[in-house]
């Protein structure tokens, strides 16, 4: 198109200058529509944010979503609300354990562990639930109530105390004796004489009676003692009694364990509720031994579990006295 010079503009025709000089009013008034209109939506989002930060400030920073350094929306979370009341592991449904505070997937867990016969039969079983920290546990302690129907039966009726024929030809002894002596000796077995500083006391096998000579143990922890040797299958160290809860750390230095054999667990053998029964492992440790065998073959040494996460060194550290292979 040849190029109009201003000798050329003014031969142009008045209707031709009225076409021109009307598409450039046209295009100006366009130009002004939209410089306007984004004037005004600039306008409306500043407005926005300044009304969403006077929210916040009003309700503490609650508001339905907040700009961060006006790079972004994002949505405020709510905290889960807890709400602590009585239970009872073996019986309570999942709204109540979510109400607690426990995760769906801890919930599934426990669910699962009641199908497969398992009962809480005191507080500190619930305390093997996996992913349940020590805090958590604490803060729910004095809400858990064990029904007596799930309690071990030996707690509730104990056991007979004299199984054996020298301790049956003790108690006719005594019986002939006069009635002083025979409240004397009621006393003492009421009230066992302690041990003295210095003195031990091998506790691999001795039972509820004798634990009560060690300074410190009476009979409710003589009962956890003699309760936690059978569930473990035998004492490895003194030091596993601290497992028991409360237990009285005084108490270690009355204490020796002696050189038993360990009820072992083969775990290339042993299923998956066989393995879970043992209190040092869990459901999902139980499952990823199985799932172990099943990928990688025989396993010759605990210590190839360590990679996986369940597995630290510590608790392969605990377990080894207990497997055989």
């Amino acid at each position: 198109m040849k190029k109009l010079s201003p000798t050329d503009f003014i031969n142009i025709s008045i209707q031709d200058r009225g076409i021109i000089v009307g598409l450039i009013v046209v295009a100006l008034a366009v130009a002004v529509i939209i410089y306007d209109a984004n004037i005004r939506d600039n306008s409306t989002r500043q407005d926005a944010v300044t009304a969403d930060r006077r929210q916040d400030g009003a309700t503490g920073g609650n508001s339905r979503y907040r700009n961060a350094d006006d790079k972004g929306q994002h949505y405020a979370t709510e905290a889960k609300k807890v709400t602590l009341v009585t239970f009872d592991p073996n019986t309570a449904d999942s709204t109540t354990l979510l109400k607690l505070g426990l995760q769906p997937w801890q919930v599934r867990s426990i669910y699962r562990y009641r199908a497969a016969g398992g009962a809480y039969t005191c507080p500190e079983d619930f305390a093997r639930l996996y992913g349940l920290t020590v805090k958590k546990y604490r803060e729910l302690l004095p809400y858990i109530r064990i029904s007596p129907e799930y309690r071990a039966a030996g707690d509730i009726y104990g056991r007979r105390r004299h199984t054996d024929n020298r301790q049956a030809a003790e108690d006719r002894r005594l019986a002939a004796l006069n009635t002083d002596t025979a409240q004397g000796n009621s006393m003492q077995d009421a009230y066992p004489k302690k041990l003295k500083q210095g003195q031990t006391m091998d506790i691999s096998l001795a039972d509820t009676i004798t634990l009560r000579r060690i300074p410190g143990i009476g009979p409710f922890f003589a009962r956890k003692i003699v309760r936690h040797r059978e569930q473990l299958g035998g004492f490895a160290s003194a030091e596993q009694l601290l497992e028991i809860d409360g237990f009285p750390e005084s108490a270690l230095q009355y204490i020796t364990v002696g050189k038993n054999s360990l009820r072992q667990i083969n775990i290339n053998s042993a299923t998956p509720e066989k393995l879970r029964a043992h209190p040092y492992i869990s459901y999902t440790m139980a499952k990823q031994i199985s799932d172990y065998r099943r990928i990688h073959g025989r396993i010759n040494d605990i210590s190839e579990l360590r990679l996986l996460k369940t597995f630290p060194q510590h608790v392969i550290d605990k377990l080894r006295p207990y497997i055989t292979y």
